[in-house]
């Protein structure tokens, strides 16, 4: 088996970053499911049984999912900041 390390830093509101062995990455995560520059995953299910299916991105269209997540967190934070 081989080393895995993961880490989430919650920004608010959904919106964090994932920081791992292979490198940070933002994402969104909702009540049922999650988008990410590596693609976006729906939950659903009853407590004690649920569901996960995963859906890759499309190969080079995570850079539009990474530059909205970090132009909304720069509003979002601006928006701290000026309150």
């Amino acid at each position: 088996m081989g080393f895995r390390y993961q880490k989430r830093i919650n920004l608010g509101k959904g919106f964090g970053l994932n920081i791992s062995k292979s490198g940070v990455s933002p994402s969104f995560r909702t009540k049922r499911g999650s988008l990410s520059s590596k693609g976006y995953s729906i939950r659903s299910g009853i407590p004690g049984l649920t569901y996960r299916k995963t859906f890759s991105k499309v190969k080079n269209s995570g850079c539009l999912v990474v530059g909205v997540l970090l132009i909304s967190t720069a509003i979002f934070v601006s928006l701290l900041i000026s309150n």
